[in-house]
């Protein structure tokens, strides 16, 4: 094992020896080299005369670069453009990103938790703690609705045992469903449960009681001898359109509570400020009894993994996002593109409020996000979506035989009774 791992391994041990135990071969064997990343890095700071050390070239003080390109970017330095990012990204977008995440999750106030840093947005995130938590043969609990990709990043990668239970239990979070998948792995000491809300594809997010009865359930289980790695998947963040909603990431309950349980946020601008191609996200972690020495060992692990996958994160995405969020507007904007998708998805709930529907489908619980879900009766999921693509021109996405989601975030107001309704016409055909 290299020397900086073993070091970097001491002082999380030191400080939490549980969070060491639930690291994987690859994160105990992690670390950030003294590269050229490093020094070069550490001759930004202290070259004030001559630096020789990144492999990018200069002229006129800046980085070379094309007008062509420039050219269309605006109120951009060539330097916020065209240099390589800090393997942890943009220093002040991490504050920036941390300071906002305080203000929107209130609980996390006063609490001890890692500087976020930057990933190639949620999916990143996600396989950053896939290697670093996830080992082959490992429990990975995730409810049967759930975003596909999480099957190759935690199953096809890492090997994991990956375990569903179902996701509702009524018109609610099914909390003994998570419950009884836990107890029924009891010879399973260390378990990944991955969190994802609003959910995709449901598009249910937990109420503030079910928040606070996962997290006593979970914490209880830590009596008995089991360690968690908690992964929040907070990609719709904030997009809550019911008052008895949590509008908080558990990862703000989860942080600090036990020092059996390690939480995850992984958060993203690409849902939740709207900038899909922007590929820019954020990975913050939380125990009890991490310090600020360990969280930045655990961060050298982070950063070696990015180091040796993607090197860095995009430079310009990440000055556009440190402009955005630090603008006098953003939050003004923010809440105009979230009374938007609000206002359809209350189109949605009154379009579905016509009982000729029971005969077709019944909707599952939704309260946030971008989708919803259809459970079809006696209709082939993918039959109809086939016949609404070919026959009239509607595209839908089946999530399995008798399933299907919608995306009424794409869809604009006045076209969602339509969509309905023409799903139903298309159904009544088959049946």
């Amino acid at each position: 094992m290299n020397e900086i791992a073993t070091k970097l391994n001491e002082i999380i041990k030191n400080d939490n020896s549980n969070v060491y135990e639930l690291l994987t071969d690859i994160g105990k064997n992690m670390y950030f080299p003294r590269g050229i990343l490093f020094q070069g890095a550490e001759a930004k700071r202290k070259a004030d005369k001559f630096n020789a050390t990144i492999g990018i070239a200069i002229e006129e003080d800046n980085p070379m670069h094309f007008k062509q390109v420039y050219k269309y970017f605006n109120n951009l330095t060539p330097k916020e453009i065209f240099n390589y990012a800090p393997a942890s990204g943009k220093e002040n977008l991490r504050h920036l990103w941390y300071k906002k995440m305080i203000v929107d999750n209130p609980n996390l106030k006063g609490k001890q938790v890692s500087l976020p840093i930057v990933t190639n947005a949620i999916t990143h995130g996600l396989s950053i703690s896939a290697d670093l938590f996830v080992n082959e043969g490992d429990t990975v609990l995730i409810p049967d609705k759930l975003w596909g990709n999480y099957n190759l990043i935690f199953g096809v990668r890492r090997k994991a045992n990956i375990i569903h239970y179902p996701t509702f239990k009524g018109n609610g979070f099914n909390i003994d469903g998570l419950k009884n998948a836990i107890k029924n792995n009891e010879n399973q000491e260390k378990m990944i449960i991955i969190f994802n809300f609003p959910n995709n594809p449901s598009g249910y997010a937990i109420t503030e009681e079910e928040g606070k009865k996962l997290v006593s359930m979970i914490n209880k289980f830590t009596d008995q001898g089991k360690k968690f790695v908690i992964i929040n998947d907070d990609a719709y963040f904030g997009l809550y359109y019911e008052p008895e909603i949590l509008k908080e990431s558990l990862f703000s309950y989860f942080a600090n509570l036990n020092e059996r349980i390690l939480a995850i946020k992984l958060d993203g601008v690409t849902k939740e400020e709207f900038l899909w191609g922007f590929r820019t996200g954020f990975f913050t972690l939380g125990s009890k009894g991490l310090t600020e020495k360990s969280y930045d060992a655990l961060q050298q692990k982070i950063m070696g993994i990015i180091r040796g996958t993607i090197s860095n994160c995009s430079m310009p995405s990440q000055s556009i996002v440190e402009k955005l969020i630090s603008s006098d507007d953003y939050r003004k904007e923010q809440q105009e593109k979230f009374e938007t998708l609000h206002n359809r998805y209350t189109e949605v709930k009154n379009t579905l409020k016509n009982s000729k529907y029971k005969e077709i489908w019944e909707p599952y619980p939704f309260n946030s996000g971008y989708f919803m879900c259809l459970k079809l009766k006696n209709i082939n999921a993918e039959e109809l979506r086939k016949k609404l693509l070919d026959n009239y021109g509607v595209g839908i996405i089946a999530t399995s035989d008798s399933e299907i989601r919608i995306a009424f975030s794409c869809l604009s107001k006045d076209s969602i009774q339509d969509v309905f309704e023409t799903i139903y016409k298309c159904a009544k055909e088959i049946k």
